[in-house]
């Protein structure tokens, strides 16, 4: 199982590499521009992904302040944000390569933020959600960048699989 994760972690880089890549090129007011989406713009959507894993892998390594609002803006700038978003895929390939099945099978506790519970579940079904909820929210900024630049490149699994088996 621990394998399948980390499949999924490393698609999350490249995922998030490759739609990085292409929303640098929009001009501010683009990336700023609130086009309907529920965290309004492409700079809302992307810092909420950033706010998400933020609050997911500090439930899973309990490292770093947890923040309290899922619409923050924790990066203002581009720049910024994307080399946040850098670091924190690379926390989380690191994350995942270091857990093992004992540890995917056991339970963990956290409290959610939008109506405070405590939460304790197996650590595997928390993953899937936390890699889903990265997928969903790619997913808008794909739709908000088409709508943009009339293109968005193709983010799908196989796409990256396939990538990976050729580079080997």
């Amino acid at each position: 199982m621990r394998d399948h994760y980390l499949m999924f972690a490393n698609y999350n880089k490249w995922a998030n590499q490759l739609l990085y890549a292409d929303v640098a090129h929009l001009p501010d007011h683009q990336y700023r521009q609130d086009l309907g989406a529920f965290f309004k713009s492409v700079h809302g959507t992307l810092n909420h992904l950033y706010v998400g894993d933020t609050i997911w892998m500090n439930r899973f390594d309990g490292e770093g302040e947890t923040p309290k609002d899922l619409k923050a803006i924790m990066h203002e700038n581009f720049d910024a944000l994307n080399q946040a978003r850098i670091a924190m895929d690379e926390r989380i390939i690191n994350y995942i390569d270091d857990l093992n099945e004992a540890t995917l099978a056991a339970d963990f506790s956290y409290q959610t933020i939008v109506n405070p519970e405590n939460i304790t579940q197996p650590l595997y079904p928390a993953l899937a959600q936390f890699f889903n909820h990265q997928t969903h929210h790619r997913g808008q900024v794909h739709a908000l960048l088409t709508r943009l630049t009339g293109k968005a490149p193709s983010l799908d699994l196989l796409y990256y699989l396939r990538e990976q088996t050729m580079a080997a």
